[in-house]
Parts: structure tokens; sequence; C-alpha cells
């Protein structure tokens, strides 16, 4: 019995060190399993447009960083002559300012020479044979678009937070380990991001404008597809002059948006009853208010019915409209439309409208309804226009990509009716009025043009402009809003001397929406268009 007791007793001990050794065991390889995963992560996550093209990565770089202590207390920071050391170091790196290199290396001033060095311009730097050159390894986050869509991206700082676009907005997201392996996707398209930045680009030097703005929206889920702002920063080279061009024209800046507003109103009345029978006159000779005048660019006729104010873009008409509307309904539409707020996006930098507050006197009133008075930015007014051409709907716009089913529910702005009917006045406008340079062939465009004088010291500055096209297509079942917008073009040979959105604005939607829209999946069809047969009566223009 003693002897059993004691196998008993050593069978027992030695279950609880196997039991021990396997915990163990599995802790390790657990440990092991972590530390291997974690090294294999990257340190911050990556960022990809809505097909999974890469946007932001980071990975090990190298920097060049000058240590005039390298050497201790010799009384030298360098083996060679400072100038010696940056002469060679020039022809390692040609954009090198050698002379002021030159000046640090002598003074003894340490800090980067140099950020993101590729190895094999390390290894020649190490062939210079300065300690006091050093190169140490870092995280570099590298955007592999160069400077599209920078607006939308933003950068990440030397403390590795993120600053500006979806960088800021992602920031804990892209720093969590447990999510780093995981992209994350954005609503944007790069093929539509290039195209959008490269057709504004060549608008903006044509007319000689001081910046630009662009955006693409889906009209169904208020995805953006693209959005630029141009002049743009480049996210991978943060200098004195990127740090001036970070301010988004598109969710940050507001303007007085001019014409554009003119089918917003018009559907306002349409969907308020006050609007019936289009083809009813109104008087378009200029109108008072108080001490004030509203009247049109140029003599348009004693009278017009709305289809023809839309496409000769009519202030007295519109301010009429209005008045007949009144103030209170005119607000709560633009209410409804967002215009009193903040854009819904979730890019940090976005500014707030210019708005007229509460009580709008008559005079207020009919100036908003062709967009002076209130000032928004092109996203307030990009979602505006899907709501009008949609059904009715508005809904915030979003970066981040959703599947039609999860598209946020919105709320009604304009009955289906108006929305079929304003579709109608669009592509009348794109067909027979200011918008025809935007009249892509085949793809069904419809909008209006906007160009609205700059306030300044004193009123408005005649000189200058805020140049606007806002448009959807296709407009028998638009999909995407497109909003062009220029600041202060100039009138050149390539705009036939005008400064007006006609010519220099909605060309630039015109070239754009043939190269997005096969892309987007939508073909040209000349044999397709919205039926507008019981309006084309009361156009002149489409009877000639």
């Amino acid at each position: 019995m003693r002897l059993l007791w004691l196998v008993v007793g050593f069978a027992f001990v030695a279950l609880i060190a196997v039991v021990r050794v396997g915990f163990l065991g599995m802790s390790d390889r657990a440990v092991a399993a972590t530390s291997l995963e974690d090294a294999l992560l990257p340190p911050r996550g990556e960022i990809v447009d809505r097909r999974g093209v890469p946007l932001a990565r980071a990975f090990p770089a190298y920097a060049l960083w000058f240590n005039p202590e390298a050497l201790g207390d010799s009384g030298s920071a360098l083996v060679k002559p400072p100038e010696q050391v940056a002469a060679e170091l020039k022809a390692i790196f040609p954009d090198l300012d050698e002379a002021k290199v030159a000046r640090r290396l002598a003074n003894g001033q340490q800090g980067y020479l140099r950020r993101r060095v590729l190895p094999e311009e390390a290894n020649r730097v190490q062939e210079i044979g300065e300690l006091g050159l050093e190169m140490p390894q870092e995280t570099d986050r590298h955007y592999p678009q160069g400077p599209m869509g920078a607006h939308v991206l933003g950068y990440v700082g030397a403390d590795g937070k993120g600053r500006v676009g979806m960088e800021a907005v992602l920031d804990e997201r892209l720093a969590d380990p447990s999510r780093r392996g995981t992209p994350a996707m954005l609503s944007i398209d790069m093929r539509v991001q290039g195209a959008l930045e490269d057709e504004l680009r060549r608008g903006m030097k044509l007319v000689d404008a001081l910046g630009g703005a662009g955006i693409v929206l889906d009209v169904d889920t208020g995805e953006v597809l693209a959005l630029a702002s141009l002049p743009e920063f480049d996210p991978n080279k943060i200098d004195e002059r990127g740090a001036s061009l970070m301010f988004n024209r598109v969710t940050n800046q507001v303007y007085e948006l001019g014409s554009t507003f003119k089918p917003l109103s018009i559907a306002a009345a349409i969907d308020a009853g006050v609007v019936r029978d289009l083809g009813a006159q109104w008087d378009a000779r200029p109108v008072r208010a108080g001490r004030f005048s509203i009247k049109d660019s140029h003599f348009l006729g004693n009278s017009l019915n709305v289809p023809s104010t839309l496409i000769h873009s009519s202030n007295t008409v519109t301010a009429r409209i209005a008045d007949k509307l009144g103030p209170e309904k005119m607000r709560a539409y633009m209410i409804d439309m967002g215009f009193n707020e903040r854009p819904h996006i979730e890019l940090p930098a976005k500014g707030f409208p210019i708005w007229p507050g509460d009580n709008w006197p008559r005079l207020r009133n009919m100036t908003v309804a062709y967009g002076h008075g209130i000032a928004v930015t092109p996203l307030h007014l990009a979602s505006a226009y899907a709501a009008m051409v949609n059904g009715g709907i508005w809904r915030p716009a979003t970066m981040h990509k959703i599947a039609p089913e999860d598209a946020p529910k919105g709320r009604r702005v304009f009955k289906e009716s108006t929305s079929s009917r304003m579709r109608q006045l669009l592509r009348a406008i794109t067909k027979y009025g200011t918008g025809r340079n935007a009249d892509a062939v085949g793809y069904r465009v419809g909008g209006k043009t906007g160009s609205a004088e700059k306030p300044g010291a004193g009123g408005y500055r005649r000189s200058t402009l805020v140049s606007t096209f806002a448009a959807a297509f296709p407009m028998d079942r638009p999909r995407y809003v497109v909003i062009a917008m220029l600041d202060e073009p100039k009138g050149t040979v390539a705009s036939s001397f005008q400064r007006t959105a006609a010519w220099n604005a909605a060309p630039i939607v015109g070239k754009l929406i043939p190269r997005i829209g096969p892309m987007l999946g939508v073909r040209p069809d000349e044999h397709r268009d919205v039926d507008i047969s019981d309006i084309r009566p009361l156009i002149p223009e489409a009877n000639r």
C-alpha cells in the first residue's frame, strides 16, 4: 500500500508538471504569434479608394540626420570641410539647397537634413565617410498618387498624428493595432478624381483663375466619388507653400453661388403650388423692393414664362416668383436643403454658411432666390442638386464607401413630381440656354450656370466673379451631380473674352462627363433623353 501511494503521488506530481508545461507552451506560442503578427503589421493602417487602389501607406524608411556630437569632444563635427560635404550631398540629392546645408554643418546645427531617403541613397551617404551624417530608420507615410486627392486624404504630421483630411478623421482607426491589417476604404474613385482635377486644372489655366473647386456626388447614396480643391498640396512633401494650400474650397469656403440657386427656388415654388402653369407669363421688367431695383444683365423682354426664365437666367422673374412664394416658405425649403448649417461630411474642415437669419425681409427673400445674400459651400450646392433630381430626397454627403441598400434614408424636400419637372427644366437649360457648352453628346446633361460678383469693401466688385456650373447626368435617370467652380476667372481668348460660367465653368463639365461616364457605368446613348415634349412648345429657342 505504501508503494502504491508513492506511485500515485509521483503520478499526481507528474500530471501537474505536464499540465503546467502545456500551459506555458500554449502561452509562449500565443505571445510569439502575437508578437509576430504585430511585427508584420504596418505601423499605420492603409487607406484605399472604393476599388482598392492604395492612397496612403506606411513603410520603414531612412532619414538623413546631422549629429554634431558624433565625434565627441574633438572640436569638429566633420572630418571634411562643410562645403565639401554639402557638395557631396548635393550630388546625391539634386534638389538639396547646398549653401543652406553647408551653413548648418558649419554651425553645428543638429537636426534633419532630409526625410524619406531611399536605401540606395542611404548607401551613398554612408560612402561619404562622415560619422556625423546619421541614417536613422523611421516609419514613412507615403501617398502613391502624389498630390491627387490631397484635400481628401490630408497628411500625417511629424508626431504621427493625422492632419486635415481623412487621415485626421480616421486617426484612431488607422493607429489601432487590431484594425491596421484591414485597409480603410473611401468612397473616392481615383480614376474620377484624376479626371476631375485634370479638367479643372486645364479650365483654370485657360482663363487664368485664382483657384477652382469641383465635386462628383452619387445622387442616391451621397457618396463623394471625387472632390478637388485647386491649387493642391503634396502630402508627401509638406513645406511652407503646401501649408498655404490646405484650405479646402469645396467644404470650407463659402461663396455666393449666384444663378445656380434659381432652379432650387423655382423647384420650391412648383412644389408649394405657387407655379402651376409653366406657360404663364411673368413680368420681366425691373422690380422695385424698397429703394432697391432688381434687374437683369440685359433686356430679356417684358415678360417670360418659367422655362425661359431659367434658360435666360432672369433675376427679375425669379425674384417675383420668390416674392409670391413668400420668405417663410422659401426659408423653410432652404433649411430642408441644409443651407443654414455646416455641410454634412466627415472631413474636419467645414465652413459655416452666411445665413440671412430668422426673419427675411422682402428684399432678402428675392435676392436669395437668385443666389445673392446667402453664401454656402460647393458641397452644400451639390447635396441640394442631388435632392432636386433624385426624386426629392436630401441625404448627407459621405467619404465612406457604402452599399446602395445602406444609403441613409434622408429627408424629403421636394415631391417626386417636382423633381421630375426639374429634370426637364435643367435639361432644357443645357440644350437651349446658358448651359449649352456643358451638353456632352449622349450623356443627357442638365444643369445651370451661376456667375456671382464677389463682395468686397463698399459692396460687390464687378471685376471679380465666382463662376459655377451645377449639373447632373443622365437626366432621364440621374445618377451623379457634378459641380465645377472657378474663382475670379479672366476673360481670355479661350473663353471668347467672357468671364461668366457659360464660357468657363460649363465647358469643364462638358469635357469631364464623357471622361468619367464610362468609368461609372454610364454609356453615351444618342437615342435616349428625358422627355421634354410638353415644355418644348414653351421655349422659343426650341422651335426655331
